[in-house]
């Protein structure tokens, strides 16, 4: 594809979530006209009673928010399926959100504040990230490396969803166990501005600099020798990459919970369009993460009556969706 095609693409895509963030803040049970909410949206009053609070407070926060997690999820798994060489790679590969969500669910047993909560998730998130560096410490060779990272990565997983199964087991089953199973379901449901501000940078810190290595992410699909004759430092890139990528998931799943398929899903739809070229990949996928989550969590707002956990529509859409990429390509090459 040209380069004047591809940036076509991105600037109607940004077009699309634009228009997309704004009609989203006018759906929901209590239904808001456009010209309502760009009203709101310009700092003038509205006609209608609450609906400013509810476009500012309510509404804002989660949409940003779902933009924002869409946005990580969808980058963090194309910088996996590109470091790992794997087109199954996910954000969870190294066990992040199972370490996060074991964070969360001991956080919610103990009675932490919804703050406490958000730490404890994002600190045994980057944890199991940790422990998957020192189990693999002192790996050699290109191959061998990788596989370690990823065998590692099964087994801190493992061992945290048993954790978080532990944690279900010792909870009260008529108090705290529904709250930690509803929240393992993903949602936005409970996102504000303060929880949005928390989470949001280390998501985007994440974000810019997995844009800033995405000519790297090239380099490691060549042989160590030829990306050492470029200059590329294969443990330092590699490092960097999973930081990143890490500290995304994990700040995601402690602000609204695990949220599947988003990593998987779009970069495939990203790859599909563009090509293997992670200068195009990444920045596609970020745009295509924000617009794909934001419409999921928008359904799961206005479907029923009951909001639906987000993990579950994308399960719902992104399977199907996934098995049709599938039989049209018959495989993607990472």
């Amino acid at each position: 594809m040209k380069p004047g095609k591809f940036h076509v693409w991105m600037i109607g895509t940004l077009l699309v979530l634009l228009i997309l963030g704004i009609s989203a803040l006018g759906m929901g049970q209590f239904r808001i006209p456009f010209s309502e909410v760009l009203s709101i949206l310009a700092g003038k009053s509205s006609s209608l009673a609450n609906a400013q609070t509810v476009v500012l407070q309510i509404r804002l926060p989660r949409i940003l928010l779902s933009m924002t997690a869409g946005a990580g999820l969808a980058c963090a798994g194309a910088a996996f399926q590109a470091l790992f060489a794997n087109p199954l790679a996910t954000p969870d590969t190294l066990g992040t959100a199972n370490g996060a969500s074991f964070g969360a669910a001991l956080g919610i047993l103990i009675g932490l504040p919804a703050t406490g909560v958000q730490v404890s998730a994002l600190c045994f998130g980057i944890l199991a990230v940790v422990l998957v560096f020192i189990v693999t410490r002192g790996s050699s060779g290109q191959g061998s490396a990788m596989i370690m990272v990823i065998l590692a990565g099964m087994v801190i997983s493992s061992l945290f969803s048993a954790l978080v199964s532990l944690v279900k087991y010792a909870a009260d089953p008529n108090d705290i166990l529904p709250v930690i199973t509803f929240w393992l379901m993903g949602s936005f449901s409970s996102v504000t501005m303060k929880a949005f501000y928390t989470g949001a940078p280390l998501i985007l810190a994440g974000m810019l600099v997995l844009y800033l290595m995405r000519y790297r992410l090239n380099a490691l699909s060549l042989s160590e020798d030829e990306a050492k004759a470029l200059g590329i430092n294969l443990f330092r890139t590699r490092a960097v990459v999973i930081a990143a990528s890490a500290a995304i998931t994990a700040s995601v799943v402690s602000i609204c919970g695990v949220i599947g398929w988003a990593g998987l899903l779009v970069p495939h739809i990203s790859r599909m369009l563009f090509g293997n070229d992670n200068r195009r990949v990444i920045p596609s996928s970020i745009l295509f993460g924000a617009v794909f989550m934001c419409l999921v969590d928008t359904m799961a707002r206005c479907i029923t009556q009951a909001e639906i956990p987000v993990s579950i529509l994308t399960a719902v859409i992104g399977a199907p969706v996934f098995i049709i990429l599938l039989r049209k390509t018959g495989g993607i090459r990472v």
